[in-house]
């Protein structure tokens, strides 16, 4: 029998009741059930056994219970060896299991039965792991898929130094393999991490790691030690996991190669875990002290603090900034510099010159080679009070940049740095150099794409006349802090404003840019005053094409989408105008009515193309709040929509609260602490303009009209005491009038807006689009909207479905601008 067949042989308990022969004999000794096993076993069919007695089988001449006379009594029952006769003749030895069952009318007995060459096998299999778990000096561990303790031997209770107590915070080692502590337990962070790596993998993952001497032995007379950790997982026969082993192993480090090697792997494993620098340079120190050195000092230069650009190769000069120190006392009291302050080295110090060569420097210490130290007695005083006999300082350099220096001491340790102590930290911090590259390359990228995310996203939202806003953009790339979700408002004509937000597919920079050409091109679509339901068509068209050029550039298929709602706010009208594209449709909230989410028709995301979307107008009072947002908002709890909707509407109710309460209402209520995907809002209140401020005519389609259209408007402007523009007023009202009359068609509507601005529109039923030129001198026509043009502050033309309408604005007076102010 090979090796393979040994392993396999045994996998189940013989005595298991699948696999074991079982009998029942009744109270006079008749078996009365007989299993297939049990057949198998002695050759004797249940059809020929049942109702005969177990004497006719057994070897025996009596009961089974006298079968069993030499055998050992187990609680109730018995266990033994046994010899029955096969069907065939010949004697069979079994392992037999037996148990008394109560009964009316007398007593039974359960008995199962296997070979004993199987019980055997079995007994030794669990000797075997009894004496793994119990006696052996390795340290084993059980934990479940959730990574706690499941049982701990008492080999690895010794090794983490973990207490065996009952009630303590941290697992204690139960007396044998078959006890569970009644709680989790503690796990410590070495067993942690690498079992999770094997649960993460499912393969074996093993590990040297130096083991420190003990707390509070002298570093003279202890030396540390390596251990060999290995966690596996552990699964059933199905395959399924069902946790993870961890063993451990400790052996002395004679070998000084040996157990510089581990102390390699333990850096490979511990530095560089994260992004974050500071993070990484107090790695490095961790594995330095006391592995290496009783001190040790990492200054980093402040461009790499900053994460700016370095220039490769040595460095002569530049300020060195104090990044970590770390000591084998609690207190620190080598360090002369606080921790973030300038290290202040001399131009002659190790430090300096090792900068400026790019080599390390290995000095003995209280020799003539200390003469660095003459000018800076605050640094000779503590280095001969600690009697510090060997100076190591060596290089922080990564792709051919300096970034700083790493300082070591020696002092307890007898033995000064020697040659292979230098290959050893070299080798350390050049792998720790490129961590520290990573990060500071990160910060670097993380400022360029917050800058990125500021320029694409509005600095501040205009403070409007038509509406009150408050927003929030929460990407969830928060290291990173850029999204592909956007929201805008945008001031247009005729005292309206659109409300935009929308959401392109992806995550990181590259979402952010893509989000900024289509945030671009609203705002661009805006001025052009398009109805909603057009402005997103444009829109899509443009998505189509940005997807052919990234496809054409990339040589294959690129997903280029986004969502989008767009709305326009009417302060005269209070209407509502609202399309959206693929996009969550908005929430209202009105005062005297529950939240609403009306019934927008959705059109499909922008990016698909040859698809009409549809736009829907609503009125709305005054001091209603809308809402618009990104669908991370209501898909943010891993709820279904329908709950993030109901949420919503909670968070909105009672809309005549602070806008800014609301905002921080509906993150509390909607978002978890770490949402998976970007999430922005923008909820406005809705102002109107006091019809007082607004004044409307018809024109008839004479040139005689011209006067007297002029004259209402002067008239108008000084009820509202804005004599000071009358003049330029009627200038845009004669030529916009004019224009009308002679290239348009009634019937002409004339319409002057006093919000922060005056606003002259004037309205006809031509859909011809006014330009504007420069005349010619001998030209007798022509000059009418460059003059408008030159006395407006803007003007344009908005198209409507019956017509056109050309608008100009004037900046108001400094002093009627504070007579009106706009209302909170």
């Amino acid at each position: 029998m090979g090796l393979r067949d040994l392993n396999n042989k045994h996998q189940d308990d013989p005595f298991g009741i699948t696999s074991a022969a079982v009998a029942l004999v009744d109270g006079h000794g008749l078996i009365r059930y007989w299993s297939q096993r049990a057949e198998d076993l002695l050759g004797y069919p249940a059809a020929s056994v049942l109702g005969r007695p177990a004497a006719s089988v057994l070897k025996a001449e009596d009961s089974p219970a006298s079968a069993l006379s030499a055998a050992q009594r187990v609680g109730q029952g018995w266990e033994g060896r046994i010899t029955a006769r096969h069907r065939a003749g010949h004697p069979v030895e079994l392992a037999l299991r037996a148990c008394p069952l109560s009964a009316e009318q007398g007593s039974a007995w359960l008995a199962v039965a296997c070979e004993v060459s199987d019980a055997h096998r079995w007994e030794l299999d669990q000797a075997v792991v009894r004496g793994l778990l119990e006696e052996s000096p390795i340290g084993i561990a059980v934990l479940d898929s959730e990574l706690r303790f499941q049982w701990v031997n008492q080999a690895l209770v010794a090794m983490e130094g973990m207490p065996a107590q009952p009630g303590s915070d941290r697992v204690a080692a139960p007396p044998g393999p078959e006890q569970v502590p009644s709680g989790p337990g503690q796990v410590p962070s070495a067993v942690d991490w690498q079992a999770r790596q094997a649960l993460l993998s499912g393969r074996v993952t093993p590990a040297v790691e130096h083991v420190p001497p003990p707390h509070g032995r002298s570093r003279r007379n202890a030396q540390g030690h390596l251990r060999l950790r290995s966690s596996f997982p552990l699964r059933d026969v199905g395959g399924r996991t069902l946790g993870v082993c961890h063993t451990a192993v400790d052996f002395t480090a004679q070998d000084r190669a040996r157990e510089r090697l581990a102390l390699v792997n333990e850096a490979a494993q511990r530095i560089g875990t994260t992004l974050d620098l500071d993070r990484t340079v107090q790695e490095l120190a961790e594995v330095l002290v006391p592995q290496l050195a009783e001190f040790v000092a990492i200054d980093l230069f402040q461009g790499v603090l900053a994460a700016r650009d370095l220039t490769p190769g040595p460095v002569a000069g530049g300020t060195l900034q104090r990044a970590v120190h770390r000591s084998i006392r609690e207190e620190v009291p080598e360090a002369i510099v606080p921790i973030g302050e300038p290290t202040g080295y001399p131009a002659i110090s190790p430090q300096r010159r090792c900068l400026a060569t790019g080599r390390p420097i290995l000095d003995p210490v209280l020799e003539p080679t200390t003469w660095w130290l003459a000018g800076d007695a605050e640094r000779l005083a503590k280095i001969v009070s600690l009697g510090v006999h060997t100076h190591l300082v060596v290089p922080l350099r990564a792709r051919g940049v300096t970034m700083g220096v790493v300082t070591l001491l020696r002092w307890e340790n007898p033995n000064p740095f020697d040659e292979d102590d230098l290959l050893l930290v070299e080798e350390l911090v050049a792998r720790a150099a490129v961590c520290v590259d990573n990060a500071r390359r990160f910060v670097r990228e993380h400022h360029a794409a917050l800058a990125l995310q500021t320029s694409l996203l509005p600095p501040d939202l205009p403070d409007h006349c038509a509406v009150e806003v408050a927003y929030r953009y929460l990407p969830t790339d928060a290291e990173a802090g850029v999204g592909g979700d956007w929201f805008d408002v945008i001031p247009l004509s005729g005292a309206r404003v659109a409300l935009v937000v929308g959401d392109v597919v992806g995550h990181g920079i590259h979402a952010a840019a893509s989000m900024g050409r289509l945030r671009a091109a609203v705002q661009t679509l805006a001025d052009l005053d398009l109805p909603p339901d057009e402005l997103l068509a444009r829109l899509d068209d443009l998505v189509v094409r940005l997807a052919d050029e990234a496809e054409a550039a990339t040589d294959g298929p690129v997903v280029i989408g986004a969502t989008c709602v767009y709305a326009v706010y009417d302060p005269v009208s209070r209407k509502l105008s609202v399309a959206r594209a693929g996009h969550p449709t908005p929430a209202i909230a009105h005062l005297s009515e529950p939240v609403e989410l009306p019934d927008i028709p959705a059109g499909p995301p922008l990016g698909l193309g040859g698809l009409p979307f549809e736009s829907a107008e609503m009125e709305l009072e005054e001091g209603s709040v809308v809402a618009l947002y990104t669908d991370g908002l209501i898909e943010a709890s891993d709820r279904d929509v329908d709950v993030g909707f109901e949420r919503l509407c909670f968070a909105l109710a009672h809309p005549d609260r602070p806008l800014e309460e609301i905002c921080d209402t509906m993150v509390r209520i909607l978002l978890p602490d770490h949402p998976h995907d970007d999430v922005a809002f923008l909820i406005a209140r809705t102002r109107a303009l006091d019809p007082d401020r607004v004044a409307s005519w018809e024109v008839p389609a004479d040139p005689r009209a011209v006067h007297e259209a002029r004259d209402n408007a002067a008239r108008q402007l000084a009820a509202w005491g804005l004599e000071d523009i009358a003049f330029t007023t009627e200038l845009i009202v004669s030529e916009l009038i004019t224009n009308a009359i002679t290239h348009a068609c009634g019937p002409i509507g004339l319409r002057l807006i006093h919000e922060r601005a005056l606003i002259c529109e004037v309205s006809d039923a031509s859909s011809t689009s006014p330009h504007l030129r420069r005349a010619l001198s001998t030209d007798e026509g022509g000059r009418g909207l460059f003059l408008v043009a030159q006395v407006a502050q803007r003007w344009g033309t908005r198209y409507t479905a019956a017509g056109k309408t050309i608008w100009a604005e004037q900046q108001l007076p400094s002093d009627i601008s504070r007579r009106f102010p706009a209302r909170a």
